[in-house]
């Protein structure tokens, strides 16, 4: 004799365990928002003759060397988003960040791991970041310091961008703040090569 199964229960059980499932992560990253001013200065070159750069790994503290978003809470304690993540560690997400915004505004091309043989960066990018916080639906902070080192000549020049923006609208306003401050560490990085150039 066959028995017969009631599928009733079973789909009430899948049901809870599909309800008890954690929430989808949320993932964000810096190598957009082209609509973000400052924008940087574009150097233009000759037909086929591209700036050489190479843009070192971004150095972070080590709070913030992570995948998930860190922000500050109001009595200054840091609170760790769980569902909120970049889509690449933080250092990683600013250096490709970084370079993109300078390979556009130089026409340059980023040398960094790209195992071209027999071309030697003309320009070495170093960055630093001191500081980068945020607090929820208020602004966001950043000091980013940086050298533009020439070779063979070995002229260097260094700097910091220092930013203090608001960042409404939850954490795509924290995002979207953090992509100006990219956006100016650029811009001010650009300005440092034509200084050099000059």
């Amino acid at each position: 004799m066959m028995k017969r199964w009631n599928a009733l229960p079973l789909l009430l059980i899948a049901g809870g365990l599909a309800g008890c499932a954690s929430p989808e992560a949320r993932y964000y990253t810096l190598a957009q928002g082209a609509s973000a001013s400052p924008a940087a200065a574009r150097i233009t070159q000759a037909a086929g003759q591209p700036i050489w750069i190479e843009v070192a790994p971004v150095r972070v503290p080590e709070r913030l060397n992570r995948q998930n978003l860190l922000l500050v809470n109001d009595n200054g304690a840091l609170k760790l988003l769980e569902r909120d993540r970049w889509s690449a560690p933080l250092p990683d997400e600013l250096r490709d960040a970084l370079s993109q915004r300078l390979q556009d505004s130089l026409g340059a091309v980023d040398l960094y791991q790209q195992g071209l043989s027999g071309i030697n960066p003309v320009y070495n990018i170093t960055t630093q970041v001191l500081r980068l916080d945020a607090k929820l639906d208020k602004g966001a902070s950043a000091e980013i310091c940086w050298t533009v080192r020439r070779s063979p000549e070995d002229r260097v020049v260094a700097g910091c961008t220092q930013a203090e923006l608001s960042a409404p609208g939850g954490v795509e306003g924290v995002v979207a703040a953090y992509r100006k401050v990219v956006i100016q560490t650029a811009a001010d990085i650009t300005m440092a090569i034509q200084t050099i150039r000059s």
